[in-house]
């Protein structure tokens, strides 16, 4: 049995939710993984760096790339807590993401409202793996919130 599967790196992608949450972060997580080795992480930065830009998708893309030297992702996996929003399923289509697994679905901001063709061609994509985990990560801080 490969350990190196999508249950595995997924709960990678949760300890980097759980990172963000404790910075006051919606706990999302991700990290993009080549040759079945973690080459970048990220987690939600948008209340830190007072940027809306700063999903954890988008910092892990970055990291990525200058972890290569160029813009393109064709060989990696993203696996993130959540499905990536529009804004960062955009990116992934310019990076050329080969793979993108995801946790839970987001039913009022997911890629997957506007469809599939925001994604390049070539990349396919997972969802639902560990959904019940990363589904109670953002459930859990969201009810917190409102306490």
């Amino acid at each position: 049995m490969d350990i190196f599967n999508d249950e595995y790196f997924m709960k990678k992608a949760i300890m980097e939710a759980e990172k963000g949450m404790e910075k006051g972060e919606v706990p999302v997580g991700a990290i993009i993984v080549s040759n079945d080795q973690i080459i970048a992480r990220g987690h939600n930065l948008t209340e830190q760096l007072n940027d809306f830009t700063a999903h954890a998708e988008m910092q892990a893309y970055t990291s990525a790339s200058n972890y290569f030297g160029n813009k393109y992702l064709d060989e990696c996996t993203l696996y993130v807590t959540l499905e990536p929003c529009v804004m960062c399923a955009g990116a992934a289509y310019w990076t050329r993401v080969g793979k993108i697994v995801f946790g839970t679905y987001d039913k009022r901001r997911g890629y997957s409202l506007v469809g599939n063709s925001i994604l390049h061609p070539k990349t396919k994509v997972t969802g639902g793996i560990l959904e019940a985990e990363c589904s109670e990560l953002i459930k859990g801080f969201f009810k917190n919130k409102r306490l």
